[in-house]
């Protein structure tokens, strides 16, 4: 799972991606994911707290992590990884294989868009077929 914030559709998206790392110092990590997905307009930085509060975080720590900026950095990372991949929209999935010694990933197809485990599977048992 990887950031990639796209802030011509939700100018709040960034801040957004932030505060699920947020969530996650404290354990809520996909419950904030789905919380900020289930509510699309409203990722303004004065919603997000609301938002930590419906997820059962500490409200002051959840406040000084977005202040701090602390995970702006790995969000931008994941962008520009994103960007230098290819992926153009939300989400994009990059299945794959290890290779040698496990470090890297030959990726043996890429899925874009919301799709069903029908468009997995085929992909998923050549990949462990190829593996045996």
């Amino acid at each position: 799972m990887r950031d990639f914030p796209i802030e011509s559709i939700h100018p709040h998206a960034f801040k957004a991606a932030e505060a699920a790392h947020c969530a996650a110092e404290q354990g809520k990590y996909w419950e904030m994911h789905e919380r900020l997905f289930a509510h699309p307009r409203n990722l303004t930085p004065a919603e997000l707290p609301g938002h930590g509060a419906a997820v059962g975080l500490d409200p002051p720590k959840f406040q000084a992590c977005l202040e701090s900026g602390r995970h702006a950095g790995r969000v931008r990372r994941d962008l520009a990884d994103g960007q230098k991949a290819g992926v153009r929209g939300t989400p994009t999935f990059f299945l794959g294989v290890a290779e040698g010694d496990g470090t890297k990933v030959r990726v043996v197809k890429v899925i874009r868009g919301s799709q069903g485990f029908a468009a997995f599977k085929p992909v998923i048992d050549a990949a462990l077929a190829a593996q045996k």
